[in-house]
C-alpha cells in the first residue's frame, strides 16, 4: 500500500517462550484512524514499542512513513509523537516546564519552544494550570499534558497505547474530545484500547488481536455485522431453567448462556419473526422468561465471538493471554 503511513509486514516477536506477536500485518493510510483492540496481554502494546523503535522486532518489517523501524529509528523518531499507558511528565515540574523540556529534548528552535508550549496548554485546557507543579494534577490533566507533550514537534503520525487507561468516565470523555480535533486536522494515528467504545469512537477501521495474532478486521459496523442483525436475550428464573431454555432455542438461532447463569442471548437476522418463535418456544416447554429484550450487536459481542473472552484487563503485556476461543467462553457452565 503506497499510501500507507504505517505499514507491517509479517511482524514477529517473543519473551522466552511467550510468543507476543505471531505474524502480524496492518497498514494504516495517511489521514486515518486504526484502532488495535484487544485485552491486555494479546499483542498490542508490543506492536507499539517494536514500530516507536523502543523493541525491535525478532521477523518482519514494520516502517512509519517510509522509514523502516529496524534501519532507520532516528527517522520515526523524528516523525512520531507517543503517549503511552503511564504519563510520561515529571511530576515535579510544572505543565509549562514540562513543554519546553520536551521541546529541547526534541531539537526544537528555542524562539518557537515557548509559544508551541502556550499553544498546547491553551489547546488542552491546561492554561490556568500552566504553572502548577504536575504532582499536583488529576489523573486527566496529567494525561492531557502526556499527549500535549508529544505533540511538542508536531508529528504527522502519533501513537496512544490505551490513553484512558484508568481515567474516570469525564476525563475519558475529555481526552477522546481532545483526540477527536486530532484526527479532524488530519493526522495518522494508531490507538491501542481495551474500550469497545473507544475503538468504536474515535477508530475509522478497527484490528483485533488477540493471542499476538490478528483474528479480525474492519469498521465497528462491519464487525457487528458478522454476528447477524439483532440480539435477543432472555433472563430466566435460574440456571437450570435457562440451559432449558438454551437447548429449545437453538432451533431459532445461535444461542448461548451469558456468564451470570440465567440470562440466554441469540442472534438472529429476522428479528419479527424470531421474538414470536422465542415466546412460542419457551411457552412450549413451560418456561416463563423474567424479561425478554431486543437489541443491535455491539462491539463486546463480537469480542466474545471471535476470541470466547471479554475485552477486559487480564494478563499483563508478555503474559500469556486468555485461552479457550470460539462461543464456549461465553457460556454460564464450563
Amino acid at each position: 500500500m503506497g499510501d500507507a503511513a504505517i505499514l507491517v509486514e509479517d511482524l514477529g516477536k517473543t519473551f522466552g517462550e511467550i510468543v507476543a506477536l505471531d505474524g502480524v500485518d496492518l497498514a494504516v493510510p495517511e489521514g486515518t484512524v486504526l484502532g488495535l483492540l484487544g485485552p491486555n496481554g494479546a499483542g498490542k502494546t508490543t506492536a507499539v514499542r517494536i514500530l516507536t523503535t523502543i523493541l525491535r522486532p525478532d521477523r518482519g518489517r514494520a516502517a512509519v512513513l517510509g522509514h523502516d523501524v529496524a534501519t532507520d529509528p532516528d527517522g520515526v523518531r523524528n516523525v512520531i509523537g507517543l503517549a503511552g499507558q503511564f504519563a510520561a511528565v515529571d511530576g515535579n515540574l510544572t505543565g509549562r516546564e514540562n513543554l519546553r523540556l520536551v521541546g529541547r529534548l526534541t531539537h526544537q528552535r528555542k524562539a518557537v519552544v515557548g509559544p508551541r508550549a502556550d499553544e498546547l496548554l491553551e489547546r488542552f485546557g491546561l492554561s490556568d494550570a500552566a504553572d502548577r507543579t504536575v504532582r499536583t494534577y488529576s489523573g486527566g490533566m496529567r494525561r492531557r499534558l502526556d499527549l500535549a507533550a508529544a505533540l511538542v514537534h508536531k508529528p504527522p503520525v502519533l501513537f496512544l497505547d490505551e490513553p484512558t487507561t484508568g481515567l474516570d468516565p469525564r476525563g475519558r470523555n475529555d481526552l477522546w474530545a481532545v483526540i477527536g480535533e486530532l484526527v479532524a486536522d488530519g493526522m495518522t494515528l494508531l490507538l491501542t484500547t481495551q474500550y469497545l467504545e473507544e475503538a468504536e469512537r474515535l477508530a475509522d477501521r478497527i484490528m483485533v488481536i488477540d493471542g499476538g495474532t490478528v483474528i479480525a478486521e474492519g469498521t465497528a459496523e462491519e464487525l457487528k455485522h458478522r454476528l447477524g442483525n439483532t440480539i435477543i436475550e432472555v433472563r430466566l428464573a435460574d440456571a437450570g431453567a435457562s440451559q432449558a431454555a438454551r437447548a429449545r432455542l437453538e432451533a431459532v438461532g445461535a444461542a448461548e448462556v451469558l456468564d451470570d447463569g440465567r440470562t440466554v442471548a441469540l442472534t438472529v437476522g429476522d428479528a419479527g419473526r424470531a421474538v414470536l418463535e422465542v415466546v412460542r418456544t419457551l411457552d412450549s416447554a413451560g418456561l416463563t422468561p423474567e424479561w425478554l429484550t431486543v437489541r443491535e450487536p455491539t462491539l463486546d459481542d463480537v469480542f466474545l465471538q471471535l476470541t470466547g473472552h471479554k475485552a477486559a484487563p487480564g494478563a499483563g503485556e508478555g503474559e500469556a493471554p486468555p485461552t479457550g476461543r470460539g462461543r464456549r467462553g461465553r457460556r454460564g457452565a464450563p
